[in-house]
């Protein structure tokens, strides 16, 4: 038997979903996941275009110097869009090959799981970027996760603690929780392992790369840039 797979039809009906996907083949997945790559892709390049992440930029403009803003600002876009792919491309395909590979999950589940972690993680930023144009400013903390909660209670003498601890709790959203839910369901449908374990494991998973993305968030890397492009010293 053949199924044609609807991406918002099994959004909340999972289970039928991984029924289909054990016991009969799927079509039409790759056309629904190249429309999940482009809106991505459209996501990025909206918050960009927009403005976010571009206050480095702003001395160019205020100096009067618009050809070189202008070259910043398609540098910038540009590569904004290549980090789209990298960060989508990752998450997809290089995350999916990981649990197949790891877990002996078949590949057509883990990328059917992937998509939707996908998906939410799109969803969150696009939500992100929503309320940002509401407000008309950033903050390089998301409403939907608990840094902000971190950057108004907990004190530390020294400030790269509270700075770690603040990137490290904004990287725990409510999202986290609803792909945690996508993937324990997955896992456990097509693995043989515990579900504490399979829980455990993915919950370890996301509060490792929280610290991960946290210790990278703490790298001076504009300084690091600006050394570099300058051909000084960027220690």
């Amino acid at each position: 038997m053949i199924f044609d797979f609807k991406f918002w039809r099994y959004f909340g009906r999972q289970e039928e979903l991984i029924h289909h996907l054990q016991n009969t083949q799927m079509r039409n997945f790759n056309r629904r996941l190249a429309w999940i790559l482009l809106l991505g892709v459209l996501v990025f390049a909206l918050r960009e275009i927009w403005g976010m992440n571009t206050a480095s930029l702003t001395p160019l403009f205020a100096a009067g110097l618009w050809d070189e803003y202008t070259l910043a600002r398609w540098t910038s876009l540009a590569g904004t869009l290549l980090w789209a792919g990298i960060y989508l491309a990752f998450h997809l395909y290089v995350t999916a090959f990981l649990f197949s590979r790891l877990t002996k999950m078949p590949w057509r589940a883990a990328i059917v799981m992937q998509s939707y972690v996908a998906a939410v993680l799109i969803v969150e930023k696009a939500l992100v970027f929503l309320v940002f144009v509401v407000l008309g400013y950033t903050t390089t903390l998301s409403m939907f996760s608990f840094g902000p909660m971190a950057a108004t209670f907990v004190e530390f003498p020294n400030e790269y603690v509270n700075h770690f601890l603040t990137y490290f709790f904004n990287q725990l959203t409510i999202f986290t929780a609803l792909i945690i839910a996508f993937q324990y369901r997955y896992v456990r449908s097509f693995t043989g392992f515990s579900p504490k374990g399979i829980l455990s494991i993915l919950i370890a998973l996301h509060i490792l790369a929280a610290l991960l993305v946290a210790s990278f968030s703490l790298l001076p890397l504009a300084d690091m840039l600006r050394g570099f492009t300058e051909g000084g010293n960027i220690l």
